[in-house]
């Protein structure tokens, strides 16, 4: 099954959480911050959103920061992806 967002909005799939602190400590899965690193996988068309012309400025295969609460959770096929609108993406990692 394919996932086609509409509009503004973008399909991500989280990068994973680091386990370890830069200096070595392992961190256990409560103290792990939620991901806001992850990687396009379906972009909407844009268009006219509430009254004002949305232009996509990303891209399929970018690695976006996103506000760490956005977007809405789903599974598909096992698999599980974060739908957010474009304004919710903070910047893309180069």
């Amino acid at each position: 099954m394919n996932i086609r967002p509409l509009a503004d909005r973008v399909v991500v799939k989280m990068l994973e959480a680091e386990e370890t602190t830069k200096s070595g400590i392992i961190l256990t899965s409560k103290a792990q911050e939620k991901p806001q690193v992850a990687q396009i996988v379906a972009v909407g068309p844009g268009g006219v959103v509430d009254g004002k012309e949305v232009k996509m400025e990303v891209a399929v295969g970018d690695k976006v920061l996103m506000s760490k609460y956005a977007g809405t959770e789903v599974k598909v096929d096992g698999e599980e992806y974060t739908i957010l609108r474009q304004s919710d993406i903070l910047a893309i990692v180069e």
